[in-house]
């Protein structure tokens, strides 16, 4: 079944960075500041020949769109070298097939990311009634508004996803994020 051999992929993907998404201490590393030498080479060869073998089929599910998404992550040597660009286009497919607010929210990331900050923003102001309780949106929207130059907002954005964090890890790094706004 390509979706089993697709969420195989996913699965091996993720693992494959476990060890760089947090210090030692448990304060979170964004995916762009993730030391990617501490990345599992072998798992990160093995999830992408897998998603190779996935979308040859052609019968492409959403574990293997969001494989693919992974494996893009994974194949970029630097945060800078990420293709932003094929990460939005994937986004926008998984839409397709899981039509949710959250893949939405993923897709306005990836096309910020990509250098449409003006798109993203408006499929966020799309999404505030059907994500208002959702930590990951007021995050994003935050970290989105600041770079558009809309501080205030941002601020208050950000002290909403503070109120909504599952962790107390959570808490802090976005405090540390809407505190540097204040500087």
């Amino acid at each position: 079944d390509p979706e089993a051999i697709g969420l195989l992929a996913l699965m091996l993907l993720q693992e494959s960075r476990r060890h760089a998404r947090s210090t030692p201490a448990g304060d979170i590393v964004l995916l762009e500041d993730q030391d990617r030498s501490a990345w599992d080479a072998a798992l990160i060869a093995e999830g992408q020949s897998l998603v190779r073998r996935a979308v040859a089929t052609r019968d492409v599910g959403p574990y293997t769109v969001q494989a693919a998404i992974a494996a893009v992550h994974a194949g970029a040597r630097t945060a800078a070298e990420t293709d932003w660009p094929q990460i939005a286009a994937l986004y926008a497919g998984l839409h397709a097939h899981e039509p949710t607010p959250v893949i939405r929210l993923n897709h306005a990331v990836a096309l910020a990311e990509a250098g449409d900050l003006s798109a993203a923003l408006t499929i966020l102001a799309s999404l505030e009634e059907p994500l208002a309780d959702y930590q990951p949106y007021h995050a994003a929207r935050a970290e989105l508004l600041a770079r558009s130059g809309q501080t205030a907002t941002a601020l208050d954005a950000y002290a909403r996803a503070i109120d909504l964090a599952a962790s107390p890890a959570d808490a802090a790094f976005l405090a540390r994020r809407r505190a540097r706004l204040l500087t």
